[in-house]
């Protein structure tokens, strides 16, 4: 590691438009793109990306601002910044992308080659009834057969005649609804639980607040609705109390975000833990730009997991990098071929 340098450049994404989560309104995102390359070659480089989520990732901006200085110093150890999970993310792709002739191709697959997509849902931003409706009949018309609605901020009754008016419209077996209350729901989670269960959902992400594993392993033994941890697992990285974890709440389901997670090495871990009971699980984009995604996408398809993911389609920010991610109907696809020109990109990012 050596003769390794890391240069660092921030990019400010810009929404196409607002995006809602149950914290706030989104209207820029801050990431950074690190990239490796041999101090005795101008040639070969790797690149990965910093996207935390501020509020929701452990990692406050100063911790990840004091993580950059460490990098350009030459601590280029994965390790190191297991307090600082994007950091460790982006350090683990640009490592991966170091290590192939090919630049952004991560990981081997015949998705990472074009000869095969990957399933996605269609996801379905926060907002009023209409525009929520809006989403979804677009979502429909691209042909998409998985949606899945953050709720959890409308009025509960809205939320649910905006579910109910799908089912009238599509049985289960034509489309897969699944759920993100982010924590919402409090002492009458299992009552709502109850409620969305008669709408053949096929799952419901954190119906209550992390850090409550008793009440939470309460839910899941007797939810009429499966249950998928997601905040729950993030800034949990010992795997004794990973197991323990999953031992004492016995989810149904696990969601993956590397980003917020530490990483893919991480993230393969809890594959490995939650395989062990049974628990299954899928990955899901948390907001990263092209580049970040692009190697979330890479990574999941070597999983050969048959559920759809949660990865964007990079139709988020105006200014996003570019990208041979391409979406027909509801399959991301890579294009191995497709001319990107990332260094003009780079070259256009202001220096730290």
């Amino acid at each position: 590691m050596t003769s390794l340098k890391a240069e660092i450049r921030k990019h400010a994404l810009k929404f196409i438009r607002p995006a809602t989560t149950s914290r706030n309104t989104l209207t820029t995102k801050d990431v950074w793109y690190i990239r490796l390359s041999n101090s005795l070659s101008s040639i070969d480089y790797g690149l990965g990306e910093i996207a935390p989520i501020f509020g929701l990732s452990i990692e406050t901006e100063a911790q990840v601002e004091r993580a950059i200085s460490d990098l350009m110093a030459g601590n280029l150890n994965p390790a190191s910044y297991i307090d600082t999970p994007s950091v460790r993310m982006a350090l683990e792709t640009a490592f991966a992308d170091l290590h192939t002739t090919r630049d952004q191709h991560y990981f081997d697959s015949s998705f990472a080659e074009g000869l095969s997509g990957q399933l996605i849902n269609g996801l379905i931003w926060m907002g009023d009834s209409t525009y929520m409706i809006d989403q979804i009949s677009s979502k429909l018309e691209l042909g998409f057969t998985t949606l899945k609605l953050k709720i959890g901020t409308l009025d509960f009754k809205t939320e649910l005649d905006i579910l109910r008016l799908i089912r009238e419209r599509h049985s289960a077996n034509d489309i897969t609804i699944r759920v993100d209350a982010n924590g919402a729901f409090a002492r009458d989670a299992w009552t709502k639980l109850a409620q969305l269960a008669e709408l053949d959902l096929h799952s419901i992400e954190q119906p209550i607040q992390a850090g409550n594993w008793e009440e939470m392993a309460k839910l899941c033994a007797t939810t009429p609705l499966a249950i998928a941890l997601d905040e729950e697992l993030i800034g949990v990285h010992d795997r004794a109390t990973r197991q323990d974890l999953l031992n004492t709440i016995q989810p149904q389901y696990i969601i993956l975000k590397p980003s917020l997670l530490g990483g893919f090495s991480s993230c393969n871990e809890w594959i490995e833990l939650a395989g062990n009971q049974g628990c299954a699980w899928w990955a899901t984009s948390a907001l990263e730009s092209n580049l970040g995604l692009n190697a979330i996408a890479q990574w999941t398809a070597t999983k050969d997991n048959p559920l759809p993911q949660g990865l964007g389609t990079g139709q988020l920010f105006e200014n996003n990098a570019p990208s041979r991610l391409e979406l027909s109907g509801e399959q991301l696809f890579h294009r191995p071929s497709k001319q990107v020109d990332f260094n003009s990109f780079w070259n256009g990012l202001d220096k730290l």
